[in-house]
């Protein structure tokens, strides 16, 4: 049951509202969840940029996105968030004046080990899905305040509901396992989002933070976007049965979509699929309850600031 007032319109994933003169950012828009969150902003008439750290891949995904969407407005910048110190260079290079939204996407999963770290000494996944938009959301801040009712939307994941932070070993040093080290990394920018709504409601800011999370997205179920995605009758034979449970990477882009759109969506939200949370059109959910924990968010905060000398909160 969705928790959205009864009297909102009902919301159609095929037909967006116009978002002409609005200017949205998609980090690690060049693939997967992040290419069709483009894809979908950009056919609104907005502006829609992909931050990707792979020119060529990002260059490629606009070159889709242009070829589906007559008079699309996206363009493509370079963005490495596993180097905080770049993150300056990119606000700058948006060459904007406001931002509408940020959709926080942009995620690196390792499968095996060995634990791998940023350049600027983080483990691998967690300084980069939690660290890197924490310290670019800081970044951003001056842009966003500059729009009328900007959002900050970070995409979790249905891995993270099994997971708990251990704020003792936030970099997973003492215990490192790939698979859970990536949950917890998504947990943690769950956190983020939750807590950065609080602090920026508690400074009477306008911008609000929402999260989201795209439930079960397999590339197998996902309608091909050739150079960017491509897949074999092989491949959707096998993942057939699979399509009763979850869905593609154009339905899991859906969540994160309505939360940049929908005037209902209210800050300190959380929004996934209808069905059991892992397929179907995007409804609002019951903050997961090891979410609502706000102590353990703000030890968060506070450590993510020391990590990376930023407080996007102040």
């Amino acid at each position: 049951m969705s928790l959205t007032s009864p009297s909102a319109p009902p919301w159609d994933v095929h037909r967006l509202p116009r978002a002409d003169g609005r200017v949205f950012l998609v980090t690690g828009g060049n693939a997967g969840i992040g290419y069709f969150t483009a894809e979908q902003l950009s056919a609104t008439g907005a502006t829609v940029v992909l931050g990707s750290r792979d020119p060529a891949r990002a260059e490629a995904a606009v070159a889709s996105i242009r070829s589906r969407v007559p008079g699309a407005a996206v363009r493509a910048v370079r963005l490495d968030l596993a180097d905080l110190s770049s993150l300056t260079a990119v606000v700058e290079s948006l060459e904007v004046s406001a931002l509408d939204a940020v959709v926080h996407n942009a995620g690196v999963a390792l499968d095996d080990p060995p634990r791998r770290e940023t350049r600027d000494g983080h483990e691998l996944m967690f300084g980069t899905n939690h660290l890197g938009h924490f310290a670019l959301t800081g970044r951003l801040l001056p842009l966003l305040s500059a729009a009328p009712a900007a959002r900050v939307v970070t995409v979790g994941s249905f891995a993270a509901k099994s997971e708990r932070l251990d704020l003792d070993d936030l970099p997973s040093r003492r215990e490192y396992r790939a698979g859970r080290t990536y949950g917890r990394s998504k947990l943690a920018q769950m956190y983020f989002g939750l807590e950065l709504d609080r602090r920026l409601r508690g400074r009477g800011s306008p911008v609000r933070s929402v999260v989201v999370h795209p439930g079960g997205a397999l590339d197998s179920l996902t309608p091909p976007r050739p150079p960017v995605h491509e897949r074999g009758l092989g491949a959707r034979l096998v993942a057939a049965p699979a399509a009763l449970f979850v869905q593609g990477k154009h339905a899991g882009a859906w969540p994160a979509v309505r939360a940049v759109l929908d005037p209902a969506v209210r800050g300190g939200q959380l929004w996934g699929p209808r069905l059991f949370g892992l397929r179907g059109a995007p409804r609002q959910e019951a903050v997961w309850s090891h979410l609502a924990d706000t102590a353990v968010a703000a030890r968060l905060w506070d450590a993510s600031c020391d990590l990376t000398g930023t407080d996007p909160g102040s």
